[in-house]
């Protein structure tokens, strides 16, 4: 759903795509400082949902934001139209934006956007509207019901508090979508668009939301939360759903060098997307489509396998899914032909969110020349796949593929390198 307000323009060649901000709010951490401690920690924040009763059959464990406060980051007239997973975006936004020094006011609102990515929309506020219609009536539901829930809430929201208000949208492609709204902000800025606010937030814990997911194919129902999430485990149960995400401030480099931008994290490369054509929740017969968007991204970077330096995986945590997407790296790289990272152990699989966390983390490990690692214990061994346990520093990281899936049949990859100005210092 997209709804642009200024005419579409051919796209530029040769234009350059460079992540100047990031805004984190995440299990692992409110800001990218925190969130990065927490990653190099090791720290898993991953615990039992304790907030309301869960069935046998649905998620029992799940990645949490603890010390959000949304008064910190959002007015209490807007706080009551929107769910929390608004509340979120808008906090990631506003870090994004601090992050990269850019103040929208002091450009033309035309030459900026925002496009984030939602595969559940606000869960909490669509069940009290929905608690007060059956308890009280029609009367009791409020206006903004038609809204609050809504996918493209967070876009909207987000244009109107920072006055983006070039070509906005959302994309809906559950855990790839991070990655897909990502690739609508690399074609913004081909056609003229100076900056994108991009990524993706998600608050999928509420008892509406969690009752919605349970007994959904690949959901992990152990309540244990060291053993709950362990992708490329055999005997992984499955995955955890986690809140949060991440916002990116995404540039044309010749605009963000212009308005004197901090330095980048990252250069956007090139992204790719397929689809499996196959089911609507079960996995493919195979790896072949995921593969190809891995091969296709590549290719429109114009780089080969080896000219890879680290892989963040989906890291579906389900047998199956697990070993397609091994046998889709093995094609491309080969047997370990790559470090392979999964830091989404400390939070869980974040749907929408997801993917942009995975985006801030491979350009994290960019800028700091370092892996991050996984939670203590989280991924299995894997003879196929050299499975980054620990964090790595030194290897002198040029460039890193964050790949991406959805249910439903979305896959999605995304390269990033490190830019010109070479490696951003980072404060911690």
């Amino acid at each position: 759903m997209s709804a642009p307000t200024t005419t579409a323009a051919a796209p530029r060649a040769g234009v350059r795509q460079v992540i100047t901000g990031i805004g984190v709010v995440a299990p692992t951490g409110i800001g990218v400082a925190e969130h990065w401690r927490t990653t190099l920690d090791r720290t898993g924040r991953t615990a039992p949902i304790t907030d309301f009763p869960v069935s046998a059959r649905s998620a029992r464990v799940a990645g949490q934001v603890r010390g959000f406060d949304p008064a910190a980051h959002v007015d209490r007239k807007l706080r009551v139209q929107t769910d929390r997973w608004t509340w979120m975006a808008l906090a990631a936004g506003r870090l994004a934006l601090t992050d990269a020094a850019l103040d929208p006011g002091a450009h033309d609102p035309f030459d900026l956007s925002v496009v984030t990515a939602s595969s559940s929309g606000g869960n909490a506020f669509g069940q009290r509207e929905i608690h007060h219609l059956w308890k009280e009536g029609p009367h009791a539901v409020t206006a903004y019901q038609s809204i609050g829930w809504f996918y493209a809430a967070s876009s909207g929201q987000l244009s109107i508090r920072d006055q983006l208000k070039g070509a906005c949208g959302v994309l809906v492609a559950d855990g790839a979508g991070g990655l897909d709204a990502l690739a609508q902000a690399r074609r913004l800025i081909a056609r003229g668009t100076g900056a994108v606010v991009v990524g993706g937030t998600e608050a999928p814990l509420s008892p509406y939301a969690v009752a919605c997911h349970a007994g959904q194919p690949g959901l992990s129902t152990e309540a244990d939360p060291r053993r709950a999430y362990r992708p490329f485990a055999a005997d992984s149960p499955g995955h955890i759903p986690g809140e949060g995400g991440a916002l990116l401030v995404v540039e044309d480099a010749d605009w963000a060098r212009r308005r004197g931008a901090p330095a980048p994290y990252a250069e956007l490369l090139a992204t790719a997307a397929t689809h499996d054509g196959h089911h609507p929740t079960e996995p493919p017969p195979d790896h072949r489509q995921l593969a190809r968007a891995i091969t296709t991204c590549l290719e429109r970077a114009g780089l080969t396998p080896q000219e890879v330096d680290v892989v963040f995986a989906d890291g579906a945590g389900d047998p199956e899914w697990d070993y397609h997407e091994r046998e889709a790296l093995v094609e491309v790289f080969g047997r370990r032909g790559v470090p392979v990272a999964v830091p989404k152990t400390a939070t869980g699989r974040l749907n929408s969110g997801g993917a942009a966390l995975d985006v801030a983390w491979a350009a994290l490990a960019l800028a700091t020349d370092t892996v991050p690692p996984s939670v203590a214990g989280a991924v299995g061994a894997d003879d196929a796949l050299d499975l980054v346990d620990g964090a790595r520093t030194g290897l002198g990281l040029r460039t890193a593929l964050v790949v991406a899936r959805g249910t439903g049949g979305f896959n999605s990859a995304a390269l990033l390198g490190l830019p010109a100005s070479g490696r951003r210092e980072l404060a911690v």
